[in-house]
């Protein structure tokens, strides 16, 4: 009789006749929210437009109507978790800043898996074809640096948590892996966690209007009959929300969406971070007219995680709450723990530009639109801003930490020495991009108006599952109109 109340409930929330599937799908979370078995999860997998977004909304809903607070939403990523709020109209935190603590600087590790001291909980995590497992990939700054098992020992470490995942296996996978290890039964089960997983076909939102979804499903079609070694067709003939545009039309193109809706809910998504530099200086200089290399109003993305500013600024406020007498509790801190890679920010000004060790750098005021706007000043590195490497490359790095550790030949011994460049502004400058043409990996979890796609040059001896997933990513990345720039007559349909 719960279980029955529970899933009218639900579907009374959903707030409109559901499909076969979505009846099916709500059925089976009924079950699985009011089960006793505690060491279980649940995998919901979905197309594009399949309703997976009013099934997480319908279900966030249910549950704060039996009991306040007993859900918790979380994301990979700063943009991602701004999605998943805005959707859920309930707060999103990134993983990281949910289940991770931070320790003292001088440990090997700045931050470490917390304690999980709550009963009863749901853990929602969206995007999760994002979440890696690879300790070289992610780093060991965090935990153990496996993301997904840092993940999975702390909400079932909580008396009675559970999690649900959510995820698109259509979508680029982690950076290095094959698939996503979030959403492979198989993986899960190696916990020892119940696994039940469905997966939502139908298109519903939009299907016969939407360029958008009819092409994304045709992808995803292709990519699930593993029919990729031809060069994908788009539909572009009878939709409003799909254009081929050439390099003609390309600026006058991005300016009325720049116009319409802004700089930052347009993105130009391309395939290797040399051609998105060939871009980005365009807009700046055709577009937008700026000639200085950052100015105040400039978007940019971060290019590899930072924790020293956070770090820095929330000892500061620290150290000012005990000089005046206050709690440490009450010392404000910033709403994420560390800057991450792909984060976007927006320069509210730049100054006292300086060389040192063969490098460029500046003092910003950043702002985070991911986090409330939030503001704070760090020193950027302006060298990676025409890079075509992702961030400093590895000999790069090595010039800056030899430059640096020079610099304090004066202490005694390396331990000194290395303690003292952990603190060191320079060593820790922030890596930054523009922000206004990014790579696939960078926008995967973000949403914008309008996005731009720029395949570039391709031939079918390039073809496979990952530019295919490329492909599809790009165009859920939109939720109004997406421009293909120059895409070729043979990969039309009519």
């Amino acid at each position: 009789m719960i279980i029955d109340y529970f899933e009218e409930q639900m579907l009374y929330n959903f707030g409109f006749t559901p499909t076969n599937q979505q009846a099916e799908v709500v059925k089976l979370l009924a079950e699985f929210i009011l089960s006793p078995t505690a060491d279980s999860v649940f995998v919901l997998k979905g197309f594009a437009g399949t309703g997976k977004t009013s099934i997480v909304s319908a279900l966030v809903k249910t549950m704060e109507q039996i009991k306040q607070d007993s859900t918790v939403l979380i994301a990979p990523t700063g943009r991602a978790a701004k999605v998943f709020s805005h959707y859920s109209d309930r707060q999103a935190y990134t993983v990281h800043k949910r289940i991770y603590r931070q320790k003292s600087i001088d440990k090997d590790s700045l931050f470490e898996l917390n304690y999980n001291m709550k009963q009863n909980l749901l853990f929602i995590c969206d995007e999760a074809s994002m979440i890696s497992n690879d300790s070289y990939l992610t780093g060991s700054l965090y935990g153990t640096g496996r993301l997904l098992d840092d993940m999975i020992h702390f909400i079932y470490g909580g008396k009675g948590c559970r999690l649900i995942l959510l995820g698109d296996t259509a979508q680029l996978p982690p950076v290095g892996d094959g698939e996503s290890p979030a959403l492979q039964e198989d993986v899960l089960r190696s916990y020892g966690l119940d696994v039940t997983t469905y997966t939502l076909t139908q298109v519903v939102r939009q299907a016969d209007s939407s360029g958008i979804l009819w092409n994304a499903t045709h992808l995803r079609q292709l990519i699930n009959d593993e029919d990729i070694f031809d060069l994908p067709k788009i539909r572009f003939a009878n939709f409003q929300d799909v254009r081929n545009i050439s390099g003609n039309e390309l600026i006058e193109a991005l300016e009325q969406c720049y116009h319409r809706d802004g700089e930052d809910d347009t993105i130009v998504i391309t395939r290797s971070n040399k051609r998105a530099v060939v871009y980005n200086n365009g807009i700046r200089n055709q577009i937008l007219w700026r000639d200085s290399e950052l100015a105040s109003g400039d978007m940019l993305m971060v290019a590899k995680n930072n924790y020293f500013w956070t770090d820095k600024f929330n000892g500061e406020m620290i150290e000012e709450a005990k000089k005046d007498g206050k709690d440490i509790k009450d010392a404000p801190q910033t709403p994420f723990d560390f800057i991450a890679n792909g984060d976007t920010v927006l320069v509210k000004r730049v100054r006292n530009e300086r060389e040192f060790y063969g490098f460029r750098f500046a003092d910003c005021e950043l702002q985070f639109p991911d986090y409330d706007d939030y503001e704070m000043e760090v020193t950027v590195l302006l060298d990676t801003l025409q890079a075509e490497a992702p961030s400093l490359t590895k000999e790069q790095q090595d010039q800056l930490f030899n430059g640096v550790y020079e610099d304090y030949f004066d202490l005694k011994t390396k331990p000194e020495k290395l303690k003292a460049m952990k603190k060191d502004p320079y060593f820790n400058a922030l890596q930054i991009k523009y922000a206004y043409a990014i790579t696939c990996h960078k926008a995967q979890g973000g949403q914008w108006s309008n996005v731009f796609i720029d395949q570039g040059y391709m031939t079918e001896e390039m073809l496979g599952p990952d530019y295919f997933r490329w492909l599809y990513t790009a165009i859920t990345r939109a939720t109004k109109n997406v421009y293909f720039v120059n895409w070729k007559e043979e990969q039309t349909l009519s």
